[in-house]
């Protein structure tokens, strides 16, 4: 990205696919935007996806059961204003910035049948990459006439890291994912998939896929793999 480190605004470069957007530079962009002025602040949202588990017999509640994390989230505010009071270059409205703008987020090329792939670049950093989720634009003042002459548009992006490549990065244990375990003295094939999956019932199906015909009586420093699995409900 030694191409973008002079630059001083944020931009939303658009492209037709996440490789590009995940290699690609300012001259590989298939659309761009340059804000007005940089935004003062910006959110990052973190979610955590859980699912309530059985409740136990006299308690008050279920223990909710981990299931995944879900990609990060960043929200901006954009501001449009056609009084050239902040680049010196007044218009009659500010309907042709909010199209251009419109355009190049949620519009799509007709090669590819879907939005975009976003990174969003400010000097030399590449502050996110990911998909518009959500739009929308708060218009603020208007002419007598009602022609809009301020507007500020909130975007809301969702990283679109592929799933392979998250899950490498969080590292954690998951039910998607074929995990292989060595075990240890005193372990049991119902105990470790209830670490792996958090319930011990799929145990018969990882001694087929395992060639196990004791599940009984396991021998420590034996590796087992865990495959995905299909939850019944």
């Amino acid at each position: 990205m030694a191409e973008t480190g002079k630059l001083e605004k944020m931009l939303i470069l658009a492209f037709s696919d996440s490789e590009k957007a995940e290699n690609g530079g300012v001259n590989d962009a298939d659309g761009k935007f340059e804000a007005l002025i940089n935004p003062e602040s910006y959110t990052l949202a973190y979610k955590l996806k859980f699912s309530a588990g059985g409740q136990g017999q006299g308690t008050s509640g279920a223990q909710l059961k981990y299931e995944y994390t879900e990609p990060e989230e960043i929200t901006f505010d954009f501001l449009f204003d056609n009084t050239g009071i902040i680049d010196g270059k007044p218009r009659a409205n500010i309907s042709d910035d909010l199209k251009k703008f419109k355009d190049v987020l949620i519009s799509y090329k007709g090669d590819s049948h879907e939005p975009r792939h976003f990174k969003l670049v400010w000097g030399e950093n590449s502050i996110f990459k990911g998909r518009v989720i959500e739009l929308s634009i708060n218009h603020k003042m208007f002419k007598a006439d009602g022609t809009p002459i301020r507007a500020i548009a909130t975007v809301k992006f969702k990283s679109s890291i592929e799933e392979q490549k998250r899950a490498a990065r969080e590292n954690r244990s998951s039910p998607d994912l074929t995990h292989i375990r060595k075990v240890k003295y005193g372990d049991t094939l119902p105990l470790m998939c209830y670490r792996i999956y958090g319930d011990p019932k799929y145990y018969l199906q990882v001694a087929e896929v395992n060639g196990i015909s004791n599940f009984r009586q396991l021998i420590a420093g034996t590796e087992i793999s865990f495959p995905p699995i299909v939850k019944s409900v």
